[in-house]
């Protein structure tokens, strides 16, 4: 291969999957000359697993994300066909908004963005080779031979470096959707000593509309108010699809035990870990053999096609197989299949190797992203993205990192587990990761973190006083609720009752009826004569505030001593293996991750109470 000088940029972004779009657009919108390589633009914003975004913890990433001036939020109010907030059976800090899209306008909506980007190249090519000077990232060359000079990369590459999928006995060197796969980037990345492994996943099968009978299904309507996933968004989304339910049943599961001896996954032949939250139907079956059934989705992958995913059903069975699974399935009998599922095993990196602003420790200007560190889920991969993005171009500028903590954001919590604990399959965000999650919820992401993409200059000043403005009415409004108070009447003691509350004795503030729990905001309208007009949003955190007010206090309780820990710092040159008392675990560990703090110390896998005693005597000692 002929090598030329293609040219000069700050930033190189290799993918432009969710992980690279976000990486992209946050490097370009902050003043840094940027190039995205897409090893095929059609391949741009692909969904290849679900055509969905949000659900569970995974909504409260696109909030975030939104809330500091990322994209997928925007892109996902002009692309889906249909939302639900799941959970609302539970308390609001696990609510998570998930919503179908359009998966075609999702892809050309985000295409144009990054097209329409001022400082941003879009080009389809391969990167094949990271090249260093004085042990720092300085180019990216492409399979054509074009080297870009670059200060700093940022790698995005999803399932494709080395991406191999697996239907039965077929093995194909590919990446998603039958994509071209990457093979000499990872060989490059090995050759500078970047810890890499061997991960796997799934895709379900896709169907034809038109063999499909709904009647044998139970339908899955949006919400009946939905709300948007953008807090710029100002229009309410409309739902125009209809997703629906179904099930395996024993005759399902008896044909997937008669042919285990052709599954890739029982047989050997696939090698990569797979996610453990998104397990292969084979898997389901196996793991639970006395359940009698499990969940299907049947999901529309647009409105200009009559695609079908059956989501829940990812396979690395035979085609042949897998019709004769689908056609057990009530509504799926005469069902024709569009594309059949696959598994991908795939090269990714040892996230432990990255700083928590997701660059390499040992290879100054090179960065992390997306399934890359070891995470699945667009979602995941689209914050990821984001941070990477603005660490490598605050780098450049000579500005300081921003990193968000875990007592901050879900996208804190995500990056120091990987980038503390490590991962040893494809990580998930979920709620019960975060242990803020009552102070962490998707509706309040613009109070917490607008303030940094405005700083960032990624959030307008205008935006960021819009929110200013609307917490303002917040605490005005819960002020006006202490303070109004309403005397013991017929009428009052009737609606309590009715509501299954108990008349008040005496006087009682509109404030201390709200926290009941049976009492909501609209209840009380007709005895509240000075209640404002206020908007949907102020009231939803208004009835928040006072019915979790104890919780919350604990809460920030809790932060408060994680901020203790967190502000205590590690010397950067201590000698871990100097350190009495350490188990040998313990000193490999802290030596391998280096954590700033004692509080990412003692989140480290591995290093015991006992260990962190040790360690805090010998760092009182030494100073």
């Amino acid at each position: 291969m002929r090598k030329y000088d293609a040219g000069k940029c700050d930033i190189v972004v290799i993918g432009a999957g969710h992980a690279g779009i976000e990486a992209a657009l946050a490097a370009a919108r902050l003043g840094c000359k940027t190039v995205c390589f897409a090893i095929n633009l059609d391949s741009v914003g692909n969904m290849p697993c679900n055509p969905a975004i949000g659900g569970t913890g995974k909504g409260h990433l696109v909030r975030e994300l939104d809330a500091l001036g990322g994209e997928m939020a925007k892109a996902a109010d002009r692309a889906c066909i249909q939302y639900r907030m799941l959970n609302r059976g539970k308390g609001p800090a696990v609510y998570s908004l998930r919503a179908q899209a359009d998966r075609r306008r999702y892809q050309a909506v985000m295409k144009l963005a990054l097209e329409s980007q001022e400082n941003l190249r879009l080009i389809q090519a391969e990167a094949v080779e990271i090249g260093l000077e004085g042990g720092a990232v300085a180019s990216v060359t492409t399979a054509t031979g074009a080297v870009w000079r670059c200060r700093a990369a940022v790698i995005c590459t999803g399932t494709y470096l080395k991406g191999r999928t697996i239907t039965g006995e077929v093995l194909r060197e590919s990446g998603p959707d039958g994509l071209a796969a990457s093979g000499p980037l990872s060989d490059s990345l090995k050759s500078l000593g970047v810890p890499l492994r061997r991960f796997k996943t799934g895709t379900p099968p896709r169907v034809n509309a038109r063999s499909v009978d709904f009647s044998k299904m139970e339908e899955q309507p949006g919400d009946s108010e939905p709300e948007p996933f953008s807090f710029s968004t100002a229009d309410p989304p409309e739902n125009l699809a209809k997703c629906y339910l179904t099930y395996t049943n024993e005759r399902t599961h008896e044909i997937i035990r008669a042919n285990l001896g052709r599954s890739p996954l029982y047989s050997g032949v696939i090698t990569g870990t797979g996610p453990r939250y998104c397990p292969s139907i084979e898997t389901k079956v196996m793991t639970f053999p006395d359940k009698p059934r499990h969940q299907l989705f049947i999901e529309p992958m647009g409105l200009g096609t009559l695609e079908l995913y059956v989501q829940g059903f990812s396979s690395s069975m035979p085609e042949e197989v897998q019709a004769e699974m689908l056609r057990t399935i009530p509504g799926l009998e005469n069902a024709e299949i569009t594309r059949p599922a696959y598994a991908i095993e795939y090269d990714c990196a040892d996230p432990l190797a990255l700083a928590p602003t997701l660059e390499f420790k040992d290879i100054p200007g090179l960065y992390g992203a997306g399934q890359f560190n070891g995470s699945s889920g667009y979602e995941e991969a689209a914050v990821q993205g984001f941070m990477a993005g603005v660490n490598a171009a605050l780098k450049i500028q000579g500005r300081g990192p921003f990193v968000l903590s875990r007592s901050e954001a879900y996208i804190g919590a995500l990056i120091d587990d990987l980038v503390t604990r490590g991962t040893n399959e494809p990580y998930r965000m979920m709620t019960s990761r975060s242990e803020y999650r009552l102070i962490l919820r998707q509706d309040n992401a613009d109070e917490r973190l607008t303030k940094y993409g405005c700083a960032l200059g990624l959030v307008s000043r205008e935006r960021y006083e819009a929110v200013l403005a609307k917490y303002a009415a917040v605490d005005a409004e819960l002020e006006r609720l202490e303070n109004t108070h309403l005397a013991p009447t017929p009428e009052l003691a009737a609606a309590l009752e009715g509501l299954g509350e108990s008349a008040p004795a005496s006087g009682v503030s509109l404030a201390a009826l709200l926290r009941r729990p049976h009492v909501n905001y609209a209840a009380l309208s007709k005895f509240d004569v000075s209640r404002p007009d206020l908007p949907k949003a102020v009231i939803n955190q208004v009835e928040i505030r006072l019915k979790y007010a104890g919780y919350i206090k604990r809460q920030i309780k809790q932060v408060e001593e994680f901020k203790r820990m967190e502000s205590r710092p590690i010397p950067a040159d201590i000698d871990y293996y100097a350190v009495p008392g350490l188990r040998t675990e313990a000193r490999q560990k802290l030596a391998a991750v280096r954590p700033e703090s004692f509080g990412r110390a003692a989140r480290i896998s591995g290093v015991s109470p006992a260990d962190m005693a040790a360690l805090a005597l010998y760092a009182g000692r030494r100073a």
